[in-house]
């Protein structure tokens, strides 16, 4: 089968889109990983922007063993607190456990058990008074 013009031209366009597709997410993909790494060098007390080391080719391995075998800096933070705390970890938190109960008084206005209905006081079915019917 011979190829014309139209077919090389279709193939052509549809290789630019795959291409131009493939770049799109290509991109967008990239600056989600940017992103997602710098809220968590963020979070672990680093600044975000040392994220961006890992685009360095041996960089980016040296920067992820600090990460993983560093103490971090809201970890160093943490320790101090919980020293001031009460100089053991967990400082004074969380409260003994079991916590005390409270202690309730008992109020004056509940009633006492001699004045309570007998099982035979109450009234039966039919007993109840009976309203006329309009």
């Amino acid at each position: 089968m011979p190829y014309n013009n139209t077919t090389t031209s279709t193939l052509a366009a549809y290789g630019a889109g795959v291409i131009l597709f493939s770049l799109i997410v290509g991109l967008a993909s990239f600056i989600f990983g940017i992103i997602i790494y710098w809220r968590i060098f963020s979070k672990a007390g680093y600044s975000g922007a040392r994220s961006l080391w890992l685009l360095l080719p041996i960089a980016n391995l040296i920067i992820l063993i600090m990460f993983a075998f560093s103490e971090w800096p809201i970890q160093r933070e943490l320790n101090q607190l919980r020293q001031m705390a009460g100089g053991r970890p967990g400082g004074q938190f969380p409260p003994q456990y079991p916590p005390q109960a409270p202690q309730y008084q008992q109020p004056g206005q509940y009633a006492q058990p001699g004045q309570f209905p007998q099982p035979g006081q109450f009234p039966q079915s039919g007993q109840y008074p009976q309203h006329p019917q309009p």
